[in-house]
């Protein structure tokens, strides 16, 4: 079992950075791939980057290949996604999510924090 708590969403302007955080519970954090999906009004939700379980691999959607930077630290059982360049299109929720990468790139997870808003202004 995991439990996932996701923080450092906010408003920020266009071009503007944001680091989220996702919190981990639960003795086998360093065994999981974690990821960070999205979800905007009217949309579903939408993979964005995953990592696996020792940081050697990273997937990256396109819509955010370039922009975006996912990373863990097992240490603090946390994982990170680091967000540049924003844009208005950015605003949804955030989301941190576990489970196998072939998984989450198809869209699932096996394990759901509850989410954070993140607000790009123009």
């Amino acid at each position: 079992q995991v439990q996932l708590v996701e923080s450092g969403g906010g408003l920020v302007q266009a071009g503007g950075s944001l680091r989220l955080s996702c919190a981990a519970s639960g003795r086998t954090f360093s065994s999981y791939d974690m990821g960070w999906f999205r979800q905007a009004p009217g949309k579903e939700r939408e993979f964005l980057a995953a990592i696996s379980w020792s940081g050697g691999n990273t997937y990256y959607a396109d819509s955010v290949k370039g922009r975006f930077t996912i990373s863990r630290d097992n240490a603090k059982k946390t994982v990170y996604l680091q967000m540049n360049s924003l844009k208005p299109e950015d605003t949804a929720v955030y989301y941190c999510a576990a489970a196998p990468i072939a998984t989450m790139v198809r869209g699932e997870a096996d394990y759901w924090g509850q989410g954070t808003q993140v607000t790009v202004s123009s």
